[in-house]
C-alpha cells in the first residue's frame, strides 16, 4: 500500500479518502465541498462595489401584469398556428405542382387554408393584433414567417 502511495504522489495525484459508502472516491473528486459552498456564501456576502450597476434580477426584468402575459401568450400561439398554416399552404402547393391531387382535392384544401387564413385574421383583430406582428424577429437569423 505505502508503494501504491508513492506511485500516487510521484504522477502528481493526491491521495483520495474513501467516501463515506467505504468505496474509494471517484476519480477528480477532492472533497472540496465544504470548501466551495464557505467560498459562496463569502461571495454572497460582499457588497457590490460602488458606481457598479445592479443587475435586475429575472423577476424584476419581466412584465407580469396578466394582461399583457395573456396578451403574449396569445401572439405566440397564433405566430405557431400561423407558421403551421404556411407550412401546410407550401406543401399543399407543392403536391398541385407534382400533380399528386385531383381538382377535388385541389378545391378543398384550397377552400380550407383560405378559411384558415380568415380565421387567423379575426383571431388577430380579436386580440388587437395584425398579422405582421406576429411574424417574430429572430435577430441575424431574420424573421421566422417569410413574406406572405
Amino acid at each position: 500500500m505505502h508503494e501504491e502511495h508513492r506511485r500516487q504522489e510521484h504522477r502528481g495525484q493526491e491521495h483520495r479518502s474513501p467516501a463515506p459508502s467505504g468505496r474509494p472516491a471517484p476519480p477528480g473528486d477532492l472533497r472540496l465541498d465544504g470548501v466551495a459552498d464557505a467560498a459562496a456564501r463569502a461571495f454572497e456576502l460582499l457588497p457590490a462595489p460602488p458606481g457598479e450597476p445592479k443587475v435586475p434580477s429575472v423577476a424584476e426584468r419581466l412584465n407580469t401584469d396578466p394582461e399583457t402575459v395573456e396578451r403574449d401568450l396569445v401572439k405566440l400561439v397564433l405566430t405557431v398556428v400561423e407558421l403551421l398554416r404556411q407550412l401546410m399552404e407550401r406543401t399543399a402547393l407543392h403536391r398541385v405542382d407534382q400533380g399528386d391531387l385531383t381538382e377535388e382535392q385541389e378545391e378543398r384544401i384550397g377552400m380550407t387554408l383560405m378559411t384558415l387564413y380568415d380565421r387567423m385574421e379575426d383571431l388577430c383583430d380579436r386580440h388587437g393584433l395584425t398579422m405582421d406582428e406576429l411574424n417574430l424577429d429572430l435577430g441575424p437569423l431574420g424573421t421566422l414567417l417569410p413574406p406572405s
